[in-house]
C-alpha cells in the first residue's frame, strides 16, 4: 500500500478522517490510528430488542422510547416473527427499524419473509440464512438491503462471499481487531458494499475502538453496555439515541 505525503495526511486530519501513522521500517512493526478528536462526531446507533413474545415485548419497546433506530431479533418462525415485527412497527411508526434473522430462515421461507419486511417498512435484514447457505441469497431480491453477520467474519471471507450481500457487519471481536477491520472497510467500499460496526456485548471500554471505526461506517450497532447493570460508564455515552465515546476512552495522545 503506498504511503501518503505529509501534506495529504494533514488534509485528512483537517477533514476528520482516520489516519494510520506507521513506524520507520527499521523500527517496531506497528502503527497508530489517529484522528482529530475535535472532529469525531456522535453516531446514531441501533438498540436491540430480543425475540420475546409480543406480550413481553411491549414493555421493552416502551423502554426504548428514546431510540431513533431499533433492531429486532427474529427466530425463523414466520407467524411469530410477523407478530413481533407488526407490534414494534405499530408502537414505533417513527423509528428506523431493522431485523436480525440470526440465521433462522430456510430457503423456502425467504419470499414470505421479504413480503413481511416490505409491508412493515423494515430498512434492513441481517443474516437471514445459516452460515454456509449464502448461495441461496444470490437470486433473492427482498427489496431491502441484506447484511452479512455470521457469514463474513474476516477479510478473507469478505473477498469470498461479499457478492451475496449489500452490507457487511464488522465486529472487532470476530475479525481480530482494528487493523483487520480497517482493511475490511476498505475492501467493502471497493466492492460497493455498505458497512456496519457491530458488537458482541461488552463494556463501554470494549465499545471505544468500535466507536472509532464507526466514524467510517454507514450503520453503528454498539448498544452492548446499555443493558449492563454494572458498567459505571455506560450511562455517559448514550444520549438522544446516539453514542459518543470520549477521546479519553479510545486513546487520546498524552
Amino acid at each position: 500500500m503506498p504511503f501518503s505525503t505529509i501534506e495529504q495526511a494533514i488534509a485528512d486530519f483537517a477533514a476528520g478522517k482516520l489516519v494510520i501513522v506507521a513506524d520507520d521500517e527499521d523500527r517496531e512493526n506497528e502503527g497508530d490510528l489517529i484522528c482529530a478528536a475535535s472532529l469525531v462526531t456522535p453516531e446514531l446507533i441501533t438498540f436491540t430488542l430480543p425475540a420475546d413474545d409480543p406480550s413481553a415485548l411491549e414493555s421493552r419497546i416502551r423502554d426504548l422510547a428514546f431510540a431513533k433506530a431499533i433492531k429486532l431479533k427474529l427466530v425463523g418462525d414466520i407467524a411469530g416473527d410477523r407478530a413481533r415485527i407488526e407490534l414494534v412497527r405499530h408502537m414505533r411508526p417513527d423509528a428506523w427499524l431493522s431485523v436480525d434473522a440470526n440465521q433462522g430462515f430456510s430457503v423456502d421461507q425467504l419470499d414470505e419473509l421479504a413480503a413481511i419486511l416490505v409491508a412493515n417498512s423494515i430498512a434492513m435484514v441481517e443474516q437471514p440464512v445459516a452460515r454456509g447457505d449464502e448461495d441461496a441469497l444470490t437470486h433473492w431480491h427482498p427489496g431491502i438491503p441484506v447484511a452479512a453477520d455470521e457469514s463474513i467474519l474476516d477479510l478473507a471471507e469478505l473477498r469470498e462471499r461479499g457478492a451475496q450481500f449489500d452490507i457487511v457487519n464488522i465486529k472487532l471481536d470476530k475479525c481480530g481487531g482494528l487493523t483487520e477491520a480497517l482493511s475490511m472497510v476498505r475492501l467493502a467500499r471497493t466492492l460497493g458494499l455498505q458497512v456496519m460496526v457491530g458488537n458482541m456485548g461488552g463494556s463501554t471500554l470494549a465499545m471505544a475502538p468500535g466507536f472509532v471505526l464507526g466514524q467510517l461506517c454507514d450503520y453503528v450497532d454498539l448498544d452492548g453496555p446499555y443493558g449492563l447493570a454494572d458498567d459505571p460508564l455506560a450511562s455517559s455515552i448514550y444520549a438522544n439515541g446516539e453514542i459518543f465515546v470520549p477521546e479519553s476512552l479510545w486513546g487520546a495522545a498524552g
